[in-house]
């Protein structure tokens, strides 16, 4: 008798959320590549040492490659009766040294750690000195000029709220049906040489938050004059903003239910 993957979920009596970090350095992204590691391939061959069942992992969101993860949520459904403070111990014994499970819940079964998120934050980390760091290479944008914060924070103000983000997407071969998207927050600090910017959202659209960052770094140099923010949100055009940020400085920092 044929089984489809949503009879063999509907069969499961377990749903487990996963809460995982991982350096995104070495892997092409969340989701599963033909021709390239993800950090989904990893974890289900480490899943699969430790329950022996077909298991399909919804993740939260799709991270590019070489995006990290500060806290990265995942479900699956399981008939296993592993506790879930053994599961933890249980996976990061198979898992890499550069993923980790920080935590494991059982949910109700409609939990989905996709479609039950009610926002998410992201942090970019920017190493703001004339040397480069060598050891923040791989978790860091190298930018030596002078940048404003005041000024920075006062341009990402105009962010803040509920806005058609077209501007800000990467226009690839995914359907975009709704480019609005509410920004509860988006502030910028400065620790010694580190300048992040933190910005919290219902929702983001690919490669937002770092087109942000490039579009931002564009008015620290002058490029872009702070109140052109608002004529680059109403063009509703990607031409319109700054450059894609490299990935490497982002992280997915958190996730809301």
């Amino acid at each position: 008798m044929q089984y489809n993957v949503l009879d063999l979920e509907s069969e499961k009596n377990r749903n487990i959320l996963l809460k995982i970090s991982y350096d995104g350095s070495r892997y092409h992204g969340w989701q599963i590549q033909k021709n390239a590691v993800s950090v989904q391939e990893v974890f289900q061959n480490s899943l699969r040492n430790v329950i022996d069942e077909d298991i399909e992992l919804k993740g939260c969101s799709r991270t590019d490659s070489g995006v990290h993860a500060n806290m990265y949520c995942i479900n699956f459904k399981t008939n296993s009766f592993i506790p879930c403070e053994r599961l933890v111990m249980a996976l990061n014994r198979f898992l890499p040294a550069d993923i980790a499970v920080l935590s494991a819940d059982e949910v109700p079964m409609d939990f989905h750690a996709r479609y039950s998120c009610i926002g998410k934050e992201y942090i970019y980390k920017i190493w703001n000195n004339k040397v480069r760091n060598p050891f923040l290479n791989n978790y860091s944008l190298h930018y030596w000029y002078d940048i404003d914060i005041d000024l920075l924070n006062y341009v990402g103000s105009k962010l803040i709220g509920e806005h058609n983000f077209t501007s800000f997407c990467t226009v690839d071969n995914r359907v975009l049906t709704d480019a609005v998207r509410n920004v509860s927050e988006l502030k910028f600090s400065k620790q010694g040489d580190v300048i992040t910017m933190m910005i919290r959202a219902d929702g983001f659209l690919y490669n937002m938050v770092r087109i942000i960052v490039g579009t931002m770094l564009r008015v620290a140099q002058g490029k872009i004059k702070p109140d052109d923010i608002l004529y680059i949100i109403e063009a509703k055009s990607r031409k319109a903003a700054g450059p894609t940020a490299p990935a490497k400085g982002l992280y997915l920092n958190r996730v809301f239910y």
